[in-house]
């Protein structure tokens, strides 16, 4: 079994690095593989919406992280998402990556356990995290948490370091989807696995 885990700043070894770090060493001391994979710090294209990624198996855009990360975030076996707060929303670049990834691969990561962690001076972690959640649960994806919220405050890696409550929701929260991960693989060799869908998928527009 193994995690990747996104670091959604421009830093590569900043302050959301080292909360991703200490969650992946958690997930790694509970017996599940672990790796962490940066978007760069050049610009991401956002979605355009053109659909080729429905005939390409990829998205259409190749100068970036995105598609690498898509491959390792299909092969994965639960994800956990990192950024840091800008403006109390995630990082843009981050926004615009995780767009093309999900609107191309969603199918893909449905099941797979995903959680996300954010990282700020001092407030708009909680509307960071809500975004965030929002593309696991559009996505049959079950939604990982800790004991508080996933956030880890600090301007510096240091500091950040120095957030003990912080770094203990990290170790916490790489338990919990270790723990998790092992249930899905026990239920898996007692033969359950993962609802099919039942019934076609409904569009509904509110055009009258």
């Amino acid at each position: 079994m193994k995690v990747l885990l996104i670091n959604g700043s421009p830093h590569q070894r900043g302050c959301t690095y080292t909360a991703l770090a200490e969650v992946a060493k958690s997930l790694e001391e509970n017996g599940v593989g672990a790796e962490i994979a940066w978007i760069g710090a050049g610009a991401v294209h956002g979605c355009i919406a053109c659909g080729k990624c429905g005939e390409l198996g990829r998205c259409v855009f190749d100068g970036d992280a995105c598609n690498e990360i898509r491959a390792k975030a299909l092969e994965a076996d639960g994800l956990v998402v990192g950024s840091p707060v800008y403006y109390a929303a995630p990082n843009g670049a981050l926004l615009s990556l995780l767009q093309r990834l999900f609107y191309s691969g969603s199918a893909a990561l449905s099941h797979k356990p995903g959680a996300c962690v954010v990282s700020a001076r001092r407030a708009g972690t909680t509307a960071s995290l809500d975004a965030l959640q929002k593309y696991f649960t559009i996505s049959h994806m079950p939604l990982v948490s800790s004991q508080y919220w996933c956030m880890v405050h600090g301007n510096t890696p240091e500091e950040v370091r120095q957030d003990k409550e912080g770094m203990q929701i990290m170790r916490s929260l790489g338990r919990d989807m270790a723990w998790l991960l092992q249930c899905i693989e026990a239920g898996r060799q007692a033969g359950i696995h993962p609802p099919a869908p039942e019934e076609p998928r409904v569009f509904t527009n509110f055009i009258r």
